[in-house]
């Protein structure tokens, strides 16, 4: 498996998997666009030729990093794709001088609120209603260092 940059051409085959993962609260191509063209950091897991999985980063200065969006395929799910997105994604974080990095995951998303744990992410607040349409509420996780 090789971690790389999403480019623009990758847009379209992540797509698939932001709606069986996400639903109706999947993130569309334009997003993902704004996100590029605002010069936010995004990977894909590529193994085969397909990718499996992408993350993306965007840095609040001065020293603030969010973790924006992380998806695994289902069936490459708990394989360790997630951990390299997200071990790539911290090292991204620390070069570009981060010192505290955020993200808001699904309160009933237990598992991946246990890998954000093992890399050091702690509970610091909810966001009542963050999901839409579902209005499920996110967790804020903070990571300092």
């Amino acid at each position: 498996m090789r971690i790389i940059p999403l480019r623009w051409w990758h847009i379209e085959a992540v797509l698939p998997m932001e709606a069986d993962l996400f639903g109706s609260e999947r993130w569309s191509a334009a997003m993902f666009w704004n996100e590029l063209a605002n010069g936010h950091h995004y990977l894909v897991a590529v193994d085969d030729e397909e990718i499996v999985g992408y993350a993306g980063l965007a840095m609040q200065p001065p020293d603030e990093a969010w973790v924006q969006n992380m998806a695994v395929r289902r069936d490459r799910q708990r394989g360790g794709v997630g951990r390299a997105l997200l071990a790539e994604l911290l090292a991204e974080a620390g070069r570009r001088g981060a010192r505290t990095t955020l993200l808001e995951v699904a309160v009933d998303n237990v598992p991946a609120q246990r890998l954000y744990a093992s890399y050091g992410f702690e509970p610091v607040g909810i966001r009542r209603g963050y999901y839409q349409p579902s209005n499920t509420d996110a967790l804020v996780m903070e990571r300092n260092g």
